[in-house]
């Protein structure tokens, strides 16, 4: 794992408390703030590297970008700093619209983390580069406190996650990025969360990347208001160390995905985690966002839950996936869609309950399909993934995170996504 940021998930209110009381006395003075969920795997050089974008296809995003782009959509970037001078994020960044107040080292990525989520979110393929999902919206990065940075001097000039989220809600960005996650609450960040989601914006973290070990309760996902992504892989198979619970509430493309191999920017290495998964869950609000402008956060937020790929009801949801993975296309192909009530909050139930135990029912999830296919790749239990240990030098197998559960498919865009499910309980 990338030293900085950390992952999400939990099994428990209890667990939430234990896990909280174990915040380090670094990440308590940083602002409450982890590890950027990202692992290297082999390096891939750039001239190939869009290739590797498999969830492109899979999503169909040529047929996406005929009906939009993200033009006219800013996101703001919370993590590592983000590099402009990427190729593919030429003339994409908007570092002069940082506060000043917040704004020391935006433009400086230690780790190649943020600068890689930017580029998932609003890359232009330029120079061979990574094509962002979004490819007409802007970036506005902002750098908050790691263990990457510099010595305490530059800590103490870094903004903290706090501070970042207000400085955002303040601005005109409509989404708010964040693969980042710190295993406790922070009545600072939590505040910051609620400020921004009163300004109208809409804000995605990771779930977390520790489900085979800690698996501590993350945040900022775990807040109310924001949405919380597990990670997906080429086909369909959830990652085993994407954290789950019940504040996981939509999951995305986040395995064998490119990105930066370090802070040199010469090559790319495949990864996986649900950082990336967040970042392109931000670019698909985006693109939805650019379609209907008139559209608030809570009518897109509904929009990408109604049509969110799921075969189990849609007021059950998934402990792992939540309501389902992302389908921005059966939004954006439907000009009539009707995303429903401006101010009716999509996830007011999850909001007010705020987090509790998994749920304990595993019972196996009925053969589905979403579209007129039919399934593809069905099988029970916990299987192996195309990886494997040697693909990584951070995260483990890709393994179904089946749990004795049995496993259906949802053919979702013409690539196969195969799911598990596990009701979350009360």
């Amino acid at each position: 794992m990338v030293a900085g940021i950390s992952r999400r998930g939990g099994r428990s209110a209890s667990s939430a408390g234990r896990n909280g009381k174990r915040v380090s006395a670094l990440c308590s003075a940083l602002g409450a703030l982890a590890v950027f969920s990202a692992g290297l795997a082999p390096s891939a050089s750039a001239a190939d590297v869009q290739s590797q974008q498999w969830y492109l296809s899979a999503m169909r995003a040529e047929e996406m970008w005929k009906a939009s782009t993200g033009k006219g959509v800013k996101v703001a970037v919370i993590d590592s700093g983000v590099n402009p001078d990427t190729p593919s994020l030429k003339g994409q960044v908007l570092a002069n619209e940082v506060p000043s107040s917040v704004a020391y080292g935006a433009t400086q990525d230690y780790v190649g983390h943020g600068t890689t989520m930017a580029e998932l979110i609003a890359g232009t393929g330029a120079g061979d580069g990574l094509k962002g999902l979004a490819p007409d919206v802007k970036i506005v990065p902002y750098r908050i406190k790691t263990d990457d940075l510099k010595g305490m001097a530059e800590r103490k000039k870094t903004a903290n996650s706090a501070q970042a989220i207000r400085a955002a809600a303040d601005s005109d960005v409509k989404i708010i990025s964040m693969s980042y996650s710190s295993p406790g609450e922070n009545q600072e960040e939590a505040a910051a969360v609620k400020y921004a989601q009163s300004k109208g914006k809409l804000m995605f973290a990771a779930v977390g990347n520790d489900a085979e070990r800690k698996d501590p309760i993350g945040y900022p996902a775990a807040y109310p208001f924001v949405v919380g992504i597990a990670a997906s892989d080429e086909k369909g198979k959830v990652g085993d160390f994407s954290q789950y619970g019940n504040y996981v509430d939509l999951a995305s493309p986040g395995l064998d995905v490119p990105g930066w191999c370090d802070t040199r920017f010469s090559s790319y290495c495949s990864r996986k985690g649900t950082s990336q998964g967040t970042a392109i869950a931000s670019a698909s609000a985006a693109l939805i966002w650019s379609a209907h402008p008139d559209w608030t956060a809570n009518q897109v937020l509904a929009s990408l839950i109604d049509t969110a790929g799921r075969d189990w009801a849609k007021d059950d949801p998934s402990t792992y996936l939540g309501y389902g993975l992302i389908r921005p296309r059966k939004v954006l192909e439907d000009s009539n869609f009707n995303p429903g009530a401006a101010g009716t909050d999509p996830l007011a139930r999850e909001n007010a309950r705020g987090v509790t135990g998994v749920g304990t029912d595993n019972s196996p999830s009925p053969s589905a399909s979403t579209s007129s296919q039919p399934p593809k790749n069905a099988s029970g239990g916990q299987t192996s993934a195309a990886g494997s240990s040697s693909d990584s030098s951070d995260d483990n197998t890709t393994m179904w995170v089946a749990l004795g559960a049995a496993a259906a498919v949802l053919v979702i865009g013409g690539g196969a996504f195969a799911v598990v499910r596990s009701r979350r309980g009360a």
